[in-house]
């Protein structure tokens, strides 16, 4: 069975970039490799039939709907693959209970899964009525309900202009401290559209609000940081790490990550003496972000705004 055999008999479509990923993580036979988001399992059986017959894959997400999903559609693999209910922040520490000291290839797919957008349950979805959730763990946290619910202006205005880039970001704010109590998704996609800013490029008008909250929710940013960093600690020399960014928020982070990892030294630019002693550990592979074909974005329009980026871990002197 071939690569995009496997990902089309295994689920609704082919996942985003999928060629590009496996074609990456320069795959082989008897390697540990780790899917950060493994969501419905569609990269991570690429990488274990990319690995076959022996390479072996640990699979984390913070959903455990999304675990569900992949255990089934990784059931042929059954020996070589662990799943875990975690944060890819975690993954140092889910690796050593495996045993794992080092790892041949991370990836890292952002943001929100098709599986969960379709379930209005979710609270993820503009384009549905549900309950005004957002959590990729439905027991943990704090849900979007609670944020637009209690937060005053400014903290309403910070949120939606940071992590969704609204122009509008304090009419918005207005508006829904105006409509509160708001407890559904149709209540606050119908407010985003009488008050925020119309895209050029024909985007809906809740939609820089709904990121911002699911953002602000999740602490995507800021986990992000992290999750990158404990890749960093895993990868053995040679080893690569893929990420897939949906948006320019998540896209800056790991670029800016990979650039810094890049060079010896960090310092300001106008301090003429290192006093960082900072040592390249990355090689970046990809010095712009691989995108999708057209082919593929007629296939799946979501992949429309995805971009890869591709870094191998350096041999330390």
């Amino acid at each position: 069975m071939s690569a995009s055999q496997d990902a089309a008999s295994a689920g609704e479509h082919t996942p985003v970039l999928y060629q590009n990923v496996l074609s990456a993580l320069q795959l082989r036979p008897g390697e540990r490799y780790i899917d950060g988001t493994v969501g419905a399992g569609g990269h991570a059986s690429g990488i274990l039939l990319g690995s076959s017959p022996d390479g072996l894959l640990l699979g984390l997400d913070r959903d455990p709907a999304a675990l569900l999903i992949s255990a089934s559609r990784l059931s042929p693999y059954e020996g070589r693959f662990f799943l875990r209910q975690s944060s890819y922040t975690e993954m140092v520490l889910c690796a050593r209970e495996l045993g794992w000291e080092g790892v041949s290839g991370v990836l890292l797919d952002l943001g929100l899964s098709s599986m969960q957008l379709a379930d209005p349950e979710r609270g993820f979805s503009f384009q549905q009525d549900g309950p005004l959730d957002m959590r990729f763990d439905p027991q943990a946290g704090t849900t979007a309900a609670d944020l637009i619910n209690s937060l005053d202006e400014s903290e309403l205005v910070e949120i939606l202009s940071k992590y969704g880039e609204e122009p509008r970001s304090r009419t918005v704010a207005r508006a829904i401290i105006e409509a509160r109590p708001i407890t559904t998704t149709g209540e606050l996609a119908k407010i985003a559209a009488r008050s925020a800013m119309r895209s050029r490029r024909g985007l809906h008008p809740a939609t820089r609000t709904f990121q911002a909250l699911r953002i602000a929710v999740n602490r995507e940013l800021e986990t992000l940081e992290s999750g990158l960093q404990a890749a960093l600690e895993l990868l053995e020399p040679g080893g690569r790490i893929a990420v897939i960014a949906f948006h320019s928020l998540e896209d800056r982070v790991v670029k800016h990550f990979f650039n810094r990892e890049r060079v010896d030294c960090i310092c300001p630019p106008e301090q003429l003496v290192c006093t960082c002693g900072h040592k390249a550990t990355l090689r970046v592979i990809t010095r712009r972000p691989e995108r999708p074909t057209q082919a593929e974005i007629e296939q799946n329009p979501r992949s429309r705004s995805a971009r890869l980026r591709v870094a191998e871990r350096l041999m330390l002197a």
